[in-house]
């Protein structure tokens, strides 16, 4: 179990690689930093290995896997951690952007 994922989110998520034929896959699940200008928005997951991919807006813009553990560890400048948006609905990559 994962605050920033519950298993109930978790298992609704595309496994790794499933969406990498689609032009414009769907974020389920977006992820930011309060406390600064990241933004995680997750496409795919793979549970056991709990790694994710998706569209990651920071220093850059770009597509790219990531590690749930890793972002659970996570605190921005002011020392807040990653939280997941609770209203966020399913949409496009490309509305992300």
């Amino acid at each position: 179990m994962s605050k920033l994922l519950p298993d109930d989110i978790a298992k609704l998520l595309p496994p790794l690689y499933a969406t990498e034929n689609i032009d414009d896959p769907v974020a389920h699940v977006k992820l930011f930093t309060p406390d600064s200008s990241w933004s995680w928005f997750l496409t795919e997951f793979d549970p056991v290995q709990r790694l994710c991919f998706g569209f990651v807006i920071g220093l850059d813009q770009e597509l790219g896997y990531f590690s749930l553990h890793e972002l659970e560890a996570v605190r921005g400048p002011l020392g807040l951690p990653i939280e997941r948006d609770l209203y966020w609905q399913p949409r496009p990559i490309s509305e992300c952007r």
